[in-house]
């Protein structure tokens, strides 16, 4: 063996040591595989539930972002970098998206698009906002708003747009009064039910009945006997989509025959076929998205999902699709930068996406309306049409 002086050992390791301090503080994907002054593939991560009852939103919107990464690619991707698009399972769960921010972080994700879910985007947000990645997130509760992280974005409307909406249409159009509330108890339905009873506050109305479920909950006999008992004119529905359709299907078991009135759940596949077709008859959706035919826009993407996947496109997959599109946008705009760089990029960015013209303020939102639609036959159509 050679007699190495201890001192010069001392040196070597300090060297190795400060090195390595040195590549663990960088910027977030600030390397030569993902963010600004490399060359290899950028790295977004896609969060969202790919297994559990969330899963067919997750897989919804995995898809409409990889639609538009995969248009961007085969046109060279961003300033002649290939974008990479990985998906992660948070599976619904708060918890897991905590672990997952900080996974992403540790592998050099530069951006993340998702989640679905409000409350595991509320509980990513912390990480997300420590580690400086941006985030354009699908879901419409206004706790993500309340967070007032420059970090955080919205890629469509909060509960906020979609029930000042749907009060203007049911009590301020249609001028009925006795309305009854469903809502469950998670962070998407409590952001529901306390954005519309506030809307029938401000005209003056208190619900007939208002019941809170657990998110979990599959009989809801007891909460519809009190609201059929109330015979109310239209029934509030503040729940995701596989549940929404299940309280939807026991109403019609029990007789109750009014319309039901929602948001973006309400009109979905998923809220149709779980409820069934004729129980969902009649349905009011208040959604920047209602279908596939309107506009010029709407119809391309629609054919080019339809050519990708082979099912037909709806609004999460547009969402993502649209908060896809605007990240790479700015990631374009700004040179691929990260980090706050990046945050301001997105900010700036105006874009006239499936869901509106996006022009983000302060608070995250780019999308400040939505429409009205009724479910006729199995398929969202504009009121009035």
């Amino acid at each position: 063996m050679f007699n190495i002086p201890r001192l010069r050992i001392t040196a070597l390791a300090a060297g190795v040591l400060a090195a390595g301090l040195t590549a663990a503080c960088g910027a977030p994907g600030e390397s030569e595989d993902s963010g600004s002054g490399g060359s290899g593939p950028i790295k977004i991560a896609v969060v969202d539930a790919q297994s559990g009852q969330l899963s067919s939103l997750g897989k919804w919107e995995h898809k409409g972002a990889k639609l538009a990464v995969d248009e961007w690619n085969a046109k060279g991707g961003v300033n002649g970098r290939k974008i990479r698009l990985d998906v992660f399972d948070d599976q619904g769960d708060p918890t897991v998206g905590t672990n997952l921010a900080r996974k992403i972080d540790s592998q050099g994700y530069i951006a993340m698009l998702g989640t679905a879910e409000s409350a595991v985007t509320i509980a990513m947000a912390p990480s997300l906002r420590q580690a400086e990645i941006p985030n354009i997130a699908s879901g419409q509760s206004p706790g993500m708003v309340a967070l007032k992280s420059p970090f955080l974005f919205l890629n469509g409307p909060t509960s906020t747009t979609y029930d000042e909406t749907l009060a203007k249409y049911v009590v301020d159009q249609k001028k009925l009064k006795k309305i009854a509330m469903i809502s469950n108890n998670g962070s998407y339905g409590k952001g529901e039910h306390d954005a519309f009873l506030k809307a029938l506050g401000d005209r003056g109305l208190k619900p007939v009945a208002d019941e809170v479920v657990t998110t979990d909950q599959k009989d809801f006999s007891a909460q519809l006997t009190k609201i059929r008992q109330k015979s109310p004119e239209v029934i509030f529905l503040g729940a995701e989509e596989v549940e929404s359709g299940l309280i939807v299907k026991q109403a019609r078991d029990l007789g109750i025959t009014v319309p039901f009135a929602g948001a973006a759940p309400q009109g979905t596949p998923v809220y149709r076929d779980t409820a069934g077709v004729e129980n969902a008859e009649g349905t009011i959706v208040s959604s920047p998205y209602l279908s596939n035919e309107v506009s010029e826009a709407s119809k391309k993407f629609a054919a080019a999902y339809k050519a990708a996947y082979g099912e037909d496109a709806e609004l999460h997959g547009a969402k993502a699709y649209d908060g896809a599109q605007i990240l790479l946008t700015a990631l374009k705009n700004s040179g691929v930068a990260t980090g706050r760089k990046l945050a301001d990029a997105i900010r700036a960015v105006r874009y006239q996406g499936l869901l509106g013209d996006f022009a983000y303020d302060e608070t995250g939102v780019g999308i400040k309306a939505t429409t009205i639609g009724i479910m006729k036959n199995g398929t969202v159509v504009e009121a009035g049409t």
